[in-house]
């Protein structure tokens, strides 16, 4: 049963039991969800609407998007623009907002194979310190050599540009907005005339840490950015740039400054900041002008060199579930967010105690009066001059599991989400960028759900780990992977160092149903016991290259034979999440033979299929 406010009383679990949700949980999701306006008997707001060519309006005035002014009266015309634009009905006081979308995402053009990559631990020997994004272009060109199609980063988001450095790439402090800690300082316009050698020689002397330290990278890009900007100041390109963003450009870059001055947590600021449209606000803005303006020119340089490495192969950009609550997004957004409660994932087979993500979600009903905005330019921002879109844990665009605050993850209840807006949303943006989406629909996925993204032309998302199917039954709309960064790499899986290393951490591994994947790796792939690492990779990805699936995916971990994986859910602060780099650097695991040999198995299966049709 869902009520009005859109709550879940009962679900089923990844056991397939069915489940009531505690009535205190309801009470308390009711009173941070507030009363929805369709029921509230108060004004009547703006709508927004979301609709397909073709579908019917009545009489009604239409402003588009470009300023064109329009008149129809039934339903829209069939040449009518994708886009967001405006609609007023004869004798309405309020104009609603209309979005226009072709219904379905855009599907790739063709078969392809490509690295899933976590661009910050795939460090060269130029690097300082983090893989940055002339690391990315140099492995962009390098997987065009071998027959890739494409490259899968993680979110390249921004975090606050302070210390310590947020190092969860899915915590993000913006959305809409990248990390300058990707720099490479060295191609920054002005650097030669400024950079010293023991600056740059300081710089990659951090690759040889065990361990990225992005608290000391950091400090040495951000005191060498501050020097080039404040010895060779950007010009007319920027400034036209900067005008052409607009408002969200310069909200962010105040709340960088603010973040410098008060701290990396907007709730803790002084009250007079902790709104964006407040007088302080602007006039700290004002006050500060020239630091907002460097920090505006530090997202002027990410997108310039982001699309330097798009240029050589199609990037395909991950979107996180949400944003940190003390970001930058949701200072700009937090009328639309619910306090008090966070989104996660109620128990299943390999967390039982479910899992609390400590994102805030928006409020439906709030998110639809606000036309979507937030939504339409989070996507567009992580899709846009991109080779495509990954949407994680994409059933959040139907439901969400929300847990008040203070409850363990399990006493939570899944909210309801206006879906086919949504997916409506991501079409239109797909359709706009011509790249397609790949929706990560792992876990407990509710029925219906794949066969909705199916028919929106969302591809899904098939691992081996988790497929109890051949991998030639996939589905051919998918994209297809042996594991993600939240699971055991074959190497780890195969000698035990994963489950090694969760014992040793004090965590409670599903020991029953790793062995189980080993075992299935050792008899499908027709490995010994005593085969290496090297040869477990190997057989692994010859049983995924048997998925038909338009896209499939290797990971550079992989084609490195590393044991430990990026991520342990639950073991921040037990061990180095999001801070293992690649074992060797690029300009080595472009001379190994593994890398190539997993590429050259893979271009075969895309190319055999190809022949095939």
């Amino acid at each position: 049963m869902t009520d009005a406010w859109g709550i879940d009383h009962e679900y089923e679990d990844a056991a397939g039991r069915h489940q009531r949700v505690p009535p205190e949980t309801v009470a308390a999701l009711r009173a941070v969800i507030g009363v929805p306006p369709d029921f509230s008997g108060g004004p009547v707001e703006p709508e927004t609407l979301v609709m397909r060519r073709g579908d019917r309006v009545g009489a009604a005035d239409l402003v588009l998007e470009d300023g064109a002014e329009l008149r129809v009266d039934g339903a829209l015309p069939p040449d009518l623009p994708y886009g967001y634009h405006t609609l007023r009905r004869p004798g309405e006081d309020t104009a609603h907002r209309l979005i226009v979308s072709p219904g379905r995402c855009r599907l790739p053009a063709r078969r392809a194979w490509g690295w899933a990559v976590q661009l910050y631990a795939a460090r060269s020997r130029t690097s300082w310190g983090v893989g940055d994004l002339a690391d990315l272009r140099r492995l962009a060109s390098w997987a065009a050599g071998c027959g890739a199609g494409f490259l899968l980063v993680n979110p390249l988001h921004a975090a606050a540009p302070v210390v310590p450095v947020q190092p969860s790439p899915y915590y993000p402090a913006s959305r809409r907005f990248h990390s300058p800690l990707y720099l490479r300082i060295e191609d920054v316009p002005g650097a030669a005339a400024v950079l010293d050698e023991e600056t740059v020689a300081r710089g990659r002397a951090l690759n040889d840490r065990p361990e990225l330290d992005r608290d000391a990278a950091w400090r040495l890009k951000l005191a060498a950015l501050e020097g080039i900007y404040t010895a060779a100041p950007p010009g007319g390109d920027f400034e036209r740039w900067r005008a052409a963003r607009g408002r969200a450009l310069e909200e962010f870059a105040t709340w960088c400054a603010l973040a410098e001055r008060h701290g990396p947590s907007r709730r803790a600021w002084p009250a007079e900041y902790q709104r964006p449209d407040g007088p302080a606000v602007a006039r700290f803005a004002r006050d500060h002008a020239d630091r907002v303006r460097f920090h505006a020119w530090l997202q002027w340089l990410t997108g310039r060199q982001l699309a330097a490495a798009v240029a050589e192969l199609p990037v395909m950009q991950d979107l996180p579930v949400g944003v940190d609550p003390d970001g930058a997004d949701a200072w700009s957004w937090q009328d639309l967010l619910a306090e008090g409660v966070s989104v996660g994932a109620p128990g299943d087979e390999f967390n039982a105690a479910g899992q609390d993500w400590g994102l805030p979600p928006f409020v439906p009903w709030k998110l639809r009066r606000a036309g979507y905005a937030p939504f339409a330019e989070s996507v567009r921002a992580a899709i846009a001059a991109s080779g495509g879109l990954r949407i994680d844990h994409v059933m959040g665009l139907f439901r969400l599991w929300w847990i008040p605050s203070g409850e363990s993850a399990g006493r939570g209840a899944y909210v309801r989400y206006p879906a086919g807006d949504l997916l409506d949303i991501v079409a239109l943006e797909s359709h706009r960028a011509g790249a397609p989406v790949i929706g990560e629909d792992l876990g407990t996925v509710e029925p219906g759900v794949r066969e909705t993204l199916a028919g929106r032309d969302l591809l899904s998302y098939r691992l081996l780990w988790f497929e109890r199917d051949d991998p030639a039954a996939w589905p051919e709309r998918a994209m297809a992977a042996v594991t993600t960064h939240d699971l055991p790499t074959v190497a780890g899986l195969w000698d035990g160092g994963d489950l090694a290393e969760q014992r040793r951490l004090g965590l409670e591994p599903n020991e029953e149903g790793s062995r189980a994947l080993r075992d299935a790796l050792a008899a499908h792939g027709g490995l010994e016991p005593d085969a290496g690492a090297a040869q477990a990779v190997l057989a692994a990805y010859r049983l995924l290259a048997e998925a038909p699936s338009l896209l499939l995916t290797a990971t550079l971990d992989d084609a490195l034979a590393a044991r430990g994986r990026p991520n342990i859910p639950g073991a921040d602060g037990l061990r180095p999440n999001w801070r293992l780099p690649l074992p060797v650097p690029l300009e080595e695991l472009e001379r190994l033979p593994l890398p190539h040999e997993l590429g050259d198995l893979l271009s075969a299966a895309v190319r055999d299929s190809a022949k095939g049709r």
